[in-house]
C-alpha cells in the first residue's frame, strides 16, 4: 500500500480501490471528487447502520448477552439476507481495494479488511447451510459499519489538508475586464488574456493576472499569496499578482503573465511537486506499513492455528484471527506522513513559504547556523543617496551623479535604483551608455559621451591599487560606490540602507533556538560591522563576492555546522546549492529559484525564523504520528490474539475496528493541529 503516490483524492470508492491515501492534489476536480467520495461513504455508512440494527436485535448471541428472546420465522435466513446486503453494499470499496492490491502484488490495508469481512461472512453463510458452529453476522455487520464510519470521518479530516491550497486554486476570477484599443471595456474569459493586454480592475475585485499598473493606485490584499497580512500600496509601475484582492481604487494593468506562467500557477505546481516528493520519513513510513501488513497476515493465521491446536472451537479461533487482521491494518501508518506533508506544504504556501525540497524542509530542524545576505533581507534594501563627494575640482556633484546614473539606469540593484532616483529628483537628463559591461560582484562599466566610466565597489579600488583620500566623516551605516573616469577615481556616492525593524526579533528567535546568525555582504567592513553590531549578530563577512559565499558555506560545514544559506536565488545560486538548506528570499513574483530548497516570497527575516520553527513542528508531528500509528499495535495485537484470555480480556472484531479507526482519526486530527504552528506576519 503506497499512500503517497496517487493520493486519496483520486480514488473513487465506488469504482476503484480505497488504498490510495495520501497527499492532496490541488485541482478543483480532485477537490470536488473527494467531496463526492465522502458523500458516498456517508451513504454507505447510514444504509449499513440501519440494516445492522435488526441484525443486532435478532442475533441469538446478542439476545443471550442481554437476556431476551425475539426470533423471527426463518430467523437465520433473515440475518443472512440483511448481512449479505451489508457485506456487498458496505464492503464493496474494501473488496475492490483488495483486488487492486493483489493485481499490484502489494497487499495492504484493503487486503486485511477484505479478508477479515470475507472470512466472517462466508463462514457465517456456511453455518446457515449446515456447517457446525455459530454465525458471525452481528460481528460482520458492526465491523463493516465501524470501518465505514472510520473511513468517512478520516476522509473529512483529510479534506482539510487540501482546503488551504484549494483556496489558492479558487482565487482567480473567471473573467477579466479587457480594455480594447479604442478604450472600450469588455468582459472576457480569463483564458483569452494575452501578454501586454490591458485590463481594468475595479474596487474590491480579484486581480485576474500578473501585471504592471499603468494607471491608478490602490491598496491590494496579498495575504493569501504572500502571507503579508497588511494591504500593500500599489501605484503606477508596481507589479500586481493574479489572485490578490484590490482595495478601493480602480487600476489599469498591463498583463505580464497568464496561465501556466502566472505566479499563482507556479505556486500551485510547486506545492503539488513537493507533495509528490517522498522524503526519508515517507520512505520509512511506506516500508513500515508494508511490513505491518505482512506481520498482520502472519500473526492472523498463526493465531488461528494456535487456538485450534489448543482445542478451542473453530469459531473462537476464527474470531481471534479476524480481530488481529482488523486491528493491525496499517491505515493510520500510511496516513501519518502524507497528511502532514499535505497540510504543511499547503499552509506554508499560503504564508509565502514555498517548499521545493521536502527533505531539506524537514531537516531544517538540524540547522545550527544561518548565513544571511544583508541587502533587502536584514535591511530594507531601499538605498537613498546621503552624500555625493567629488574628488576632482572640475567635476561638480550633479555631473558625478549624471554619469553614475547613466551606467545604473538599467539595473534593478537597490544601489542603482537609489542613484537613478536621486538623479530624477534633481531633474537631471540621464545619457545613454555604450559598450555596457557588468563587472560581476564589483560594479559596471561603459562608455558615456566618449569617456570610459566605471561605477565600482571599494573592493575594486583595492584590487586595482587605486587610492583615494580617506573619508573621516563617513557613517558606519553608509554604503559607498566610486565613480572612475578614464581609470582615475573621480568621486563617490554614499547611500544608506535602513535595518528592517523585524530583523532584531527574527535574530532573537533564532538565538533562543541555539542557532548562530552570521551575515555575508558585498559592502565594506565598516557598513557590515555597523549592521552586525546593531543586530547583535554572531559574526559577519564583508566585501564578499557572490562566488566567495560558497567557500564560506563550505568552511562552516567543515566545522560541523548545519548551514542554512539565504540569498536572492540568482547571484547566490552556488551558495544556495552548497548549503544544507538553501533559502531564496525576496523573490516576489519570481518563483523560479531552481537552486533553492525553499523560497520565501517576502524579504522578511521573520519568515526565516518562522520557517525553521515550522520545520521543527512538522517533523515533530511526523514523529508523533508514526509513534501513535505503530505504538498502539504493540498493545492491541497481543490483546486481539487473546494473550489475556485467561484473565477474561478478549477483544472482538468490532472492538478491534473501533481501535483501528480511532488510531487513524487521531493521526488525522493531530496532523490538522499543524495549521496552528506557523506564525503569520
Amino acid at each position: 500500500m503506497n499512500h503517497s503516490e496517487t493520493g486519496h483524492f483520486k480514488t473513487d470508492h465506488t469504482k476503484t480501490d480505497h488504498s490510495d491515501h495520501g497527499a492532496a492534489p490541488m485541482g478543483k476536480a480532485g477537490h470536488d471528487h473527494h467531496k463526492m467520495m465522502i458523500e458516498d461513504f456517508k451513504k454507505r455508512f447510514w444504509v449499513c447502520l440501519i440494516l445492522t440494527i435488526p441484525v443486532l436485535v435478532f442475533s441469538p448471541m446478542i439476545q443471550g448477552f442481554l437476556g431476551y428472546t425475539l426470533l423471527l420465522p426463518g430467523n437465520q435466513y433473515v440475518l443472512l439476507a440483511l448481512s449479505t446486503i451489508i457485506y456487498f453494499r458496505g464492503g464493496l470499496p474494501f473488496l475492490k481495494g483488495f483486488f487492486s492490491e493483489m493485481k499490484k502484488s502489494e497487499p495492504g490495508m484493503m487486503t486485511l479488511i477484505a479478508m477479515a469481512i470475507s472470512v466472517a461472512y462466508f463462514y457465517s453463510v456456511a453455518t446457515v447451510f449446515g456447517l457446525p458452529g455459530m454465525d458471525f453476522f452481528w460481528e460482520l455487520a458492526t465491523l463493516i459499519v465501524i470501518m465505514l464510519l472510520g473511513h468517512w470521518l478520516e476522509m473529512k479530516s483529510v479534506l482539510g489538508a487540501s482546503n488551504a491550497l484549494q483556496l489558492l486554486v479558487s482565487m482567480m476570477p473567471a473573467e477579466a475586464h479587457l480594455v480594447n484599443a479604442d478604450g472600450k471595456v469588455e468582459d472576457v474569459k480569463l483564458e483569452v488574456l494575452k501578454m501586454n493586454d490591458v485590463i481594468l480592475i475595479k474596487p474590491g475585485e480579484k486581480v485576474p493576472a500578473d501585471g504592471i499598473i499603468t494607471e491608478g493606485n490602490s491598496y491590494l490584499n496579498e495575504a493569501m499569496l504572500t502571507g503579508e497580512s497588511k494591504p500593500v500600496k500599489k501605484e503606477k509601475g508596481d507589479k500586481v499578482i493574479g489572485g490578490s484582492i484590490n482595495g478601493n481604487g480602480s487600476l489599469k494593468v498591463k498583463v505580464e503573465h497568464t496561465g501556466k506562467d502566472s505566479y499563482l500557477n507556479k505556486v500551485i505546481t510547486m506545492v503539488e511537486e513537493a507533495q509528490k516528493t517522498k522524503s526519508k520519513m515517507q520512505n520509512l513510513s511506506d516500508r513500515a506499513a508494508k511490513w505491518l501488513t505482512y506481520i498482520a497476515l502472519t500473526v492472523g493465521f498463526v493465531t488461528l492455528a494456535v487456538w485450534l491446536v489448543m482445542g478451542f472451537p473453530f469459531v473462537f479461533a476464527l474470531e481471534r484471527m479476524v480481530t488481529v487482521m482488523v486491528i493491525t491494518c496499517p491505515h493510520a501508518l500510511g496516513l501519518a506522513i502524507p497528511l502532514v506533508v499535505a497540510i504543511s506544504t499547503a499552509v506554508s504556501a499560503r504564508n509565502g513559504l514555498l517548499i521545493r525540497n521536502r527533505t531539506a524542509f524537514e531537516e531544517s530542524r538540524k540547522i545550527t547556523t544561518v548565513l544571511f545576505d544583508k541587502t533587502g533581507t536584514l535591511t530594507k534594501g531601499d538605498f537613498g543617496v546621503t552624500r555625493i563627494v567629488s574628488l576632482q575640482n572640475d567635476l561638480k556633484e550633479n555631473e558625478l551623479l549624471r554619469l553614475s546614473a547613466a551606467l545604473e539606469q538599467n539595473s534593478e540593484h537597490p544601489i542603482a535604483v537609489g542613484i537613478v532616483q536621486k538623479a530624477k529628483e534633481k531633474n537631471i537628463t540621464i545619457p545613454k551608455p555604450d559598450n555596457f559591461n557588468s563587472l560581476t560582484g564589483k560594479g559596471v562599466e561603459a562608455e558615456v559621451e566618449g569617456r570610459k566610466i566605471k561605477v565600482v565597489s571599494p573592493g575594486y579600488l583595492k584590487e586595482k591599487n587605486l587610492t583615494v583620500a580617506e573619508d573621516p566623516e563617513g557613517s558606519g551605516s553608509e554604503t559607498v560606490v566610486y565613480l572612475i573616469i578614464d581609470d582615475k577615481p573621480a568621486g563617490y556616492i554614499a547611500l544608506s540602507d535602513e535595518v528592517r525593524p523585524e530583523s532584531a526579533g527574527a535574530i532573537k528567535v533564532l538565538k533562543e533556538n541555539n542557532i548562530k546568525v552570521l551575515m555575508a555582504t558585498g559592502d565594506n567592513d565598516r557598513v557590515a560591522g555597523a549592521v552586525s553590531g546593531s543586530l547583535g549578530l554572531d559574526g559577519y563577512f564583508a566585501e564578499v563576492l557572490p562566488h566567495e559565499k560558497v567557500k564560506i558555506v563550505k568552511d562552516l560545514q567543515s566545522k560541523g555546522e548545519f548551514v542554512a544559506m539565504t540569498g536572492d536565488g540568482i547571484n547566490d545560486a552556488p551558495a544556495l546549492a552548497q548549503a544544507n538548506v538553501g533559502i531564496a528570499i525576496g523573490s516576489g513574483t519570481d518563483v523560479a529559484a531552481e537552486t533553492a530548497d525553499i523560497i520565501l516570497v517576502n524579504s522578511n527575516p521573520e519568515d526565516i525564523a518562522n520557517l525553521i520553527l515550522f520545520g521543527k513542528a512538522t517533523y515533530s508531528k511526523m514523529i508523533q504520528n508514526l509513534f501513535w500509528a505503530t505504538g498502539y499495535n504493540a498493545v492491541s495485537i497481543p490483546l486481539a490474539a487473546g494473550v489475556l484470555y485467561s484473565s477474561g480480556i478478549v477483544l472482538g472484531p468490532a472492538a478491534g475496528a473501533v481501535l483501528m479507526s480511532l488510531s487513524t482519526i487521531i493521526v488525522a486530527l493531530n496532523a490538522q493541529l499543524l495549521k496552528f504552528k506557523l506564525k503569520t506576519n
